[in-house]
């Protein structure tokens, strides 16, 4: 049993100990996700770093005055967009309606909502 002992901790001891991935550690760094990107992907990222948060208008836009001469605007690529309007804070679903470039629209609360429209990017001019 003794030697059973003896003959396994000399085998422990015979183990080879390797630190050379340890000491041939280099530094890495990722590379910059706009050199990998493409197409939209790369369209956005370059709006981003530009200053450009919501380069598509996807966030979420605050209610402004809202009223028949100036209503809130809402941003868009297109000449319509479904809007959502949360009339009260305690209220736990979504009004929807339909936004029509040149025809400001009331919701039920009573708030006004108006549609500007930017052009879109053209698909076959993104950066590559």
């Amino acid at each position: 049993m003794a030697s059973l002992l003896v003959r396994s901790a000399v085998n422990v001891a015979r183990r080879e100990f390797s630190v050379c991935a340890a000491m041939s550690k280099k530094v890495q760094e990722m590379p910059d996700p706009t050199d990998h990107a493409t197409g939209v992907e790369k369209y956005e990222l370059l709006a981003k770093e530009a200053g450009n948060d919501d380069p598509f208008f996807l966030k979420v836009v605050a209610r402004g005055q809202g009223t028949k001469d100036n209503p809130t605007i809402v941003n868009a690529m297109d000449t319509y967009r479904a809007v959502g309007c949360v009339c009260n804070e305690e209220d736990t679903n979504i009004k929807w309606m339909w936004l029509i470039e040149g025809q400001p629209r009331r919701c039920g609360c009573g708030y006004w909502f108006s549609l500007k429209t930017h052009p879109a990017p053209d698909k076959y001019a993104l950066p590559l």
